[in-house]
């Protein structure tokens, strides 16, 4: 008798991934730094700072201010971050172009979808809600989701068990050296995502890396094939 094998999932990262969230994520920064009397930072200076989750965020944000911040509590600053974030998530953030067309795509070829994100999981619903994504996706894996995150490879392996999926049927995809560590670390084929916030070393580990959106549903039919 045969068995029926698990559906193909493929399980993507959401900031600078699926999602331009770089200017809210920035703008939030500065609002913060101006909260505290700081100087304000240059958009393209918070690319590098994202990726971690809120706290190393708001922690590098606090260390290129400098001495001036020097007293300022790191957990309150962090708190103060996301309660001004997420009302204000979803003000410039939007799907990189073809993001869409990719998803539909993978759904129309048999693939299913999750996010694994270090974003605490209820502003990534919200997001993913508000920008109408949220539907394509079985499952969502927040930073808050587990007792891990990512770089930590249970945080994707319980992603995939969240969406009913298995490693060896997956495909993880991003644009950050966490997203490449995390896959490594769960023997799940890498693909690196060039469009987005990671500096090009960070592709190191990758299986593969695409330079558009639109190589995804290629790429993911060569990792894994049906």
């Amino acid at each position: 008798m045969m068995t029926s094998l698990p559906p193909r999932l493929a399980v993507f990262d959401m900031d600078g991934t699926l999602i331009d969230s770089l200017p809210d994520l920035a703008a939030c920064a500065n609002r913060l730094l101006a909260h505290y009397g700081l100087p304000s930072i240059a958009t393209e200076q918070v690319r590098p700072m994202i990726g971690d989750g809120v706290a190393m965020l708001v922690s590098r944000l606090l260390v290129h201010a400098g001495s001036a911040a020097t007293g300022i509590d790191a957990a309150e600053a962090t708190r103060r971050y996301m309660a001004d974030y997420t009302p204000h998530s979803t003000d410039l953030s939007r799907p990189f172009p073809g993001t869409i067309g990719m998803l539909e795509d993978l759904r129309a070829t048999g693939w299913q979808m999750a996010v694994c994100t270090n974003k605490p999981v209820a502003a990534a619903r919200h997001i993913l809600q508000v920008l109408d994504l949220e539907k394509w996706f079985v499952a969502v894996g927040g930073g808050d989701s587990f007792s891990v995150r990512k770089p930590d490879p249970r945080h994707l392996l319980g992603t995939i068990e969240m969406a009913h999926g298995s490693p060896t049927r997956a495909i993880m995809t991003g644009d950050h050296h966490n997203d490449m560590a995390t896959a490594i670390g769960a023997h799940v084929p890498a693909i690196f995502a060039r469009w987005g916030y990671g500096r090009p070393e960070m592709e190191a580990g990758a299986t593969v890396g695409a330079d558009s959106i639109s190589e995804i549903p290629h790429l993911a039919a060569e990792l894994v094939p049906a």
